[in-house]
């Protein structure tokens, strides 16, 4: 999201068009990764993760060389491909790598890692892409790459598939409350998109920050969200459906007021930590909730999930582009997010709701 201002100048394109680069990834994950994660269902583990990081690399390295936006958009695809796939299948060899008392724990501690790539992974590429070009910035990914598929190589155990029976995940998915979670991981990520997308034109355009400040203002984001993932993920144990609810109460506040703090430094670097922190502290209840729901057959939705996440992301950075090109401006894209929250928090209460009646019908005698 850092880099847009400097690659749409570089290509010459809009910054909203720019935006399709967020999207078009976002997408990929959603429609692509099952597909490629059906393909490699029959082979050892290990092996799928090392084929879909040396896919990693190289779709970066394509970035890297890409000399027009139209191939850029398609390695960005490429690379796309083969993250929701990594990501279902590691969490599947995490789960079975440490004793049935540490699993939920091992699981969370990877998809850490995506919270600590917003900490470190934005900021940097953005200070990298603003020092030495927006394609060092994917260059740079090639040797990370590298090492992680060399950690891969050498600690990562080999782990035969498992026979996966599809009919009874198909039927766990389309369970109502699962359904529900799908569309609230979905909204969830259309609110946070439509503004995160365009973050760092926001913070240069209407609170006047510098290139160099707005990364590290990307850092302070990642501390919030690391803060909540953390926090929404003890209080998910305790009230999960009233932490959800309230988080995203607490969200729409946020983003209805986020137009005025903008205006001034102290207020706007505040509001992005609170901001991140109430956000992804709704992440965790949701995760945790797909596996709930799903009943014993959480591998499809819990994929499903991610997808729903990634389709959030597509959508908010399109919904964002389309108030831009309608002449809206960078300072009141939060009240369009603000609206999605909306929505998400009515979906919310209808799954309260349906929770509810469910049980209810269950203390009722046959």
């Amino acid at each position: 999201m850092g880099l847009l201002p400097d690659l749409a100048h570089s290509l010459k394109v809009s910054i909203p068009k720019s935006g399709i680069l967020v999207s078009g990834y976002a997408l990929s994950v959603t429609l692509g990764s099952p597909l490629v994660a059906l393909a490699l269902s029959r082979m050892d583990r290990k092996r799928a993760l090392l084929i879909l990081m040396g896919m990693f690399i190289a779709g970066n390295a394509l970035c890297a060389l890409a000399p027009t936006f139209l191939l850029l958009l398609i390695a960005r695809i490429l690379t796309a491909l083969c993250h929701g796939a990594f990501f279902g299948i590691g969490s599947i060899m995490a789960f079975h790598l440490v004793p049935r008392s540490e699993r939920a724990q091992a699981i969370t501690l990877m998809f850490s890692g995506l919270t600590i790539a917003n900490i470190l992974g934005v900021p940097a590429g953005t200070a990298l892409g603003q020092a030495f070009g927006w394609r060092f910035a994917f260059w740079a990914l090639v040797p990370i790459g590298l090492i992680a598929g060399l950690g891969l190589w050498r600690m990562v155990p080999h782990q035969a598939p498992e026979n996966m029976h599809l009919k009874h995940e198909l039927r766990a998915a389309l369970r109502p409350q699962v359904q529900l979670v799908l569309a609230l991981s979905t909204l969830c990520s259309v609110s946070l998109f439509c503004v995160f997308t365009y973050i760092a034109p926001i913070l240069e355009q209407i609170t006047h920050l510098s290139p160099s400040s707005v990364s590290k203002v990307l850092v302070v984001f990642g501390v919030g969200i690391t803060v909540g993932n953390l926090v929404g993920g003890r209080l998910a144990d305790w009230k999960q459906m009233a932490v959800l609810i309230v988080g995203i109460m607490l969200l729409i506040v946020i983003l209805l007021v986020m137009p005025f703090l903008e205006l001034s430094l102290t207020p706007a670097v505040i509001m992005i930590f609170v901001w991140g922190a109430v956000h992804f502290a709704t992440g965790s209840p949701l995760q945790a909730r797909i596996v709930e729901q799903a009943k014993g057959a959480p591998n499809l939705a819990s994929t499903l999930n991610q997808g729903a996440f990634n389709l959030g992301n597509a959508l908010g950075a399109s919904l964002g582009g389309i108030m831009l090109t309608q002449g809206i401006s960078y300072r009141y894209l939060p009240w369009g997010s603000a609206a999605v929250a909306g929505v998400a928090l009515a979906v919310a209460l209808i799954a309260l709701r349906v929770e509810q009646i469910e049980k209810r019908n269950q203390m009722v005698p046959a």
